[in-house]
């Protein structure tokens, strides 16, 4: 089965090309080269930028794919780009949506797949809505789209938290660390090895063709068990302090939109249809094993032990008043 991705080096899809090629999939990726480090061993790599459609076509001159998956595409111009170089030329489109873009807040938990997409708040949620609802419309034409919702998903260098590994280094200190609200908010992570195993077997699944399906985990935490857990992993006790999201989104609006337009609402999710569609998919990696495999890779690694200082200061100027 051949399988191409546009990207195949980020935080979700270096997973899922990990297990594509350990499955026997003929997979290729195309990216710009920053991590090819991350590429498996048995993928073949081209370099190009997926956003540039004239480049792309002419890396991949006439070549034909059972399944193509757009791992970058985040606005419907990009997904028109897509559907003129690969119409006729495969047997499955995926793209990459996400669950930030069912209803906000949601009115009933847990959240499915025909939870209405309604994100009045994040311009990124709307974005791909936008994106869903011109693939709908290719589909109706002939098109085989499949699409995918991940939650929040993380691997081991990607804290899932706004500063990444500032977040860590706080923790490490004995700083602040902020916790949007109460911190008692229901929230899903899903760690990127899990989520490989539901997204791969979605790949070539005729099952799967004209439908959205997410992958998440069933684990559900609070904001701050999700914080004490990382603390735990790195052996230290957290100084957790509250400030509700508006706060945070007056002084910066992206970090505010995905507050109020995502992390600040309960996320559960209902997983039945992945699983039907998979049958052994499950996501076995709980977050207190994630977050020690986090502590254990940033210990491995010093170069990325990266503080970004002005989240580092603003979150000292956020909690002041809630100290």
């Amino acid at each position: 089965m051949t399988v191409l991705f546009l990207g195949g080096t980020g935080t979700i899809s270096t997973a899922c090309a990990a297990l594509a090629v350990q499955r026997g999939l003929d997979l290729t990726l195309v990216t710009r080269g920053r991590h090819d480090d991350r590429a498996p061993a048995g993928a073949e790599v081209l370099h190009a930028d997926v956003r540039d459609p004239a480049r792309l076509g002419d890396v991949l001159g006439d070549r034909t794919f059972d399944a193509v998956v757009d791992w970058s595409a985040y606005e419907p111009a990009h997904v028109e780009d897509d559907l003129r170089l690969f119409g006729g030329r495969t047997g499955q489109y995926v793209f990459i949506s996400s669950a930030s873009a069912y209803q906000t807040p949601p009115r009933s938990l847990p959240v499915t797949e025909d939870t209405p997409l309604d994100n009045p708040v994040w311009g990124y949620s709307q974005a791909k809505t936008a994106c869903e609802k011109r693939l709908w419309a290719a589909r109706d034409d002939g098109m085989p789209v499949t699409v995918v919702r991940p939650s929040h998903t993380y691997a081991p260098w990607t804290p899932p938290f706004r500063g990444r590994y500032t977040v860590l280094d706080r923790l490490q200190r004995g700083a602040p660390v902020l916790v949007h609200g109460d911190g008692l908010s229901l929230w899903t992570l899903t760690h990127h090895r899990d989520f490989a195993t539901g997204f791969v077997g979605l790949l070539g699944n005729d099952d799967a063709l004209g439908r959205a399906v997410h992958i998440t985990s069933d684990e559900v935490l609070t904001w701050d068990a999700i914080v004490g857990a990382l603390a735990d992993a790195l052996g230290v006790e957290p100084h957790v302090v509250h400030v509700p999201s508006d706060q945070v989104a007056k002084a910066d609006a992206d970090w505010g939109d995905s507050l109020l337009g995502d992390k600040a609402h309960a996320r559960v999710f209902d997983n039945a249809l992945v699983k039907s569609l998979v049958p052994d998919f499950e996501a076995r990696i709980p977050w207190a094993e994630g977050a020690r495999e986090m502590a254990a890779w940033f210990e491995a690694h010093p170069e990325a032990r990266v503080v970004d200082e002005e989240y580092d200061r603003m979150v000292d100027r956020l909690v002041g008043p809630f100290l």
